[in-house]
C-alpha cells in the first residue's frame, strides 16, 4: 500500500468532518484574561480593514457569489479560468494572484459570480500576507470553495478553517439553536429544553461575565458548547457552506480517488485538464439551494429562459415581487401558481404562499 494511500484512509475520516473539537467546558472556557484576549481579538479582526489597507472587494452580481479560498499555486486560478473563461495569471510560482479577480458562469439559468481571491497563508486572520482584506471577502460569499492540493490536503485545510474559523466565519454549519436576550435586571435565568453535556447556569454566568452581561434570558434548545454561546453573544458570526475542492487528480492513482470521492463536502477535480468539472457544478447548485421561478404573463406561455432566482429562505410570492420591483407588491392582488407548491394547476394564492424551485408564477394587479 502506497503512502500516499494510506495518508488519504487517514484523511477521509477527518476531512470534511466540520468544526473542531470542543474538549470540556473546563478547557473551553478558561481563565478570564484569556477569554477576554480572545474577545478582543476576535472583534478587532471583525473590524473592516481600513481605506489605508486596501481593500480585495468587487461588486457583488448575479444570484449568488462563490469565494475560492486556497493557499497559493493550488490551482484557484486555473479553475477560476476554465469554469468562466476569465484570465487569471496562472505560473507555477506562489502568489501570482495579487488581487480580486472577478468572473461569472451561467448555471441551470442562474448567474453565479466567482471571485478568485489572493492565496492566503497561516496567520491570515491576524493580517499577515493582508489576510484579513481576503477573509473579509470570504465572509460575504454564498457559497466557499477550499481549494485544496489533493497531495497535501490535510494540513492546509486544518490551517485554512482555523483562519477563517478566527474571522468569525462558520463552514457547513448552522447557527446554534440558542435564544439569548438581553435585560435591565433579574439577573441571568437559563432555560434548557433538553439535556445539556456543557453548558450549565454557572458556566453560563462565567461566560457572560466576560461580556459584562449579568441580566438576560437564555434558551438551550440543543445540546450547546461553550463556543456556541460565545458565538451568539458575540453575535458577529456567519455561516457559510462549504467545498473542498481537491486539485491536480491527474497525478493519483485510482484507489486513492475512489477514497476521495467517499469524504464529505469533497470533490475531486483536475482544473488544468477540466476533469469533473460536472460533478463539482451539480455540488455547487446542491450547496447553493438556489429557487428558479418562471414567470408566466397573462394569455402567453411561460418564459423559461430568464428564471426569477431566489434563495431558498426567501421564496415567498411576496419575496418574488420585491425581486422584480419593491412597486409590485404595493398592486398585487393575488398569484396563480403552477408547480409542485400548489395542489392544483394554477392555483390561487396570496402574497405568503411559499414557492419551490421551477414553478411557474402569474401575477394579478388590483
Amino acid at each position: 500500500q502506497s503512502p500516499g494511500l494510506r495518508n488519504l484512509q487517514l484523511e477521509k475520516a477527518t476531512l470534511g468532518a466540520g468544526r473542531r473539537h470542543r474538549g470540556t467546558s473546563t478547557h473551553l472556557v478558561g481563565s478570564g484574561a484569556a477569554r477576554r484576549r480572545r474577545g478582543r481579538l476576535a472583534r478587532r479582526r471583525l473590524t473592516p480593514p481600513s481605506p489605508a489597507e486596501g481593500s480585495f472587494d468587487v461588486a457583488k452580481t448575479g444570484d449568488a457569489r462563490i469565494g475560492f479560498v486556497g493557499f497559493p499555486s493550488v490551482g484557484k486560478s486555473t479553475l477560476l479560468s476554465n469554469l468562466a473563461g476569465v484570465y487569471s495569471e496562472v505560473a507555477a510560482y506562489e502568489f501570482t494572484t495579487l488581487t480580486t479577480v472577478p468572473g461569472v458562469i451561467r448555471y441551470k439559468g442562474a448567474k453565479i459570480q466567482l471571485l478568485d481571491l489572493p492565496g492566503i497563508i497561516e496567520g491570515a486572520k491576524d493580517g499577515k500576507g493582508r489576510g484579513r482584506q481576503v477573509i473579509a471577502v470570504a465572509r460575504t460569499c454564498n457559497l466557499i470553495l477550499i481549494v485544496l492540493d489533493v497531495l497535501k490536503p490535510l494540513g492546509h485545510k486544518k490551517i485554512i478553517e482555523n483562519e477563517l474559523e478566527g474571522f468569525g466565519i462558520r463552514l457547513n454549519s448552522k447557527p446554534p439553536n440558542i435564544g439569548f436576550k438581553k435585560k435591565d435586571k433579574g439577573g441571568i435565568n437559563l432555560t434548557a429544553t433538553c439535556p445539556q453535556s456543557e453548558l450549565d447556569t454557572e458556566t453560563v454566568k462565567s461566560i457572560l461575565a466576560e461580556y459584562k452581561i449579568h441580566n438576560a434570558d437564555v434558551t438551550l434548545r440543543s445540546d450547546a458548547t461553550a463556543d456556541d454561546l460565545i458565538d451568539v453573544v458575540e453575535g458577529n458570526r456567519v455561516y457559510i457552506p462549504c467545498i473542498y475542492v481537491l486539485n491536480k487528480i491527474d497525478q493519483i492513482s485510482i484507489e486513492e480517488l475512489d477514497i476521495i470521492y467517499k469524504v464529505p463536502h469533497c470533490v475531486p477535480i483536475s482544473a488544468h485538464h477540466r476533469w469533473n468539472f460536472d460533478d463539482l457544478l451539480e455540488k455547487i447548485w446542491d450547496y447553493l439551494k438556489l429557487v428558479r421561478i418562471y414567470t408566466k404573463p397573462k394569455g402567453q406561455l411561460p418564459d423559461y429562459t430568464s428564471p426569477v432566482v431566489l434563495p431558498y429562505c426567501k421564496t415567498t410570492v411576496e419575496d418574488f415581487c420585491m425581486k422584480i420591483h419593491k412597486n409590485l407588491i404595493k398592486d398585487f392582488k393575488y398569484a396563480l401558481v403552477w408547480g409542485s407548491s400548489v395542489k392544483h394547476n394554477p392555483q390561487k394564492v396570496g402574497k405568503d404562499h411559499t414557492l419551490e424551485d421551477e414553478d411557474v408564477i402569474q401575477i394579478v394587479k388590483k
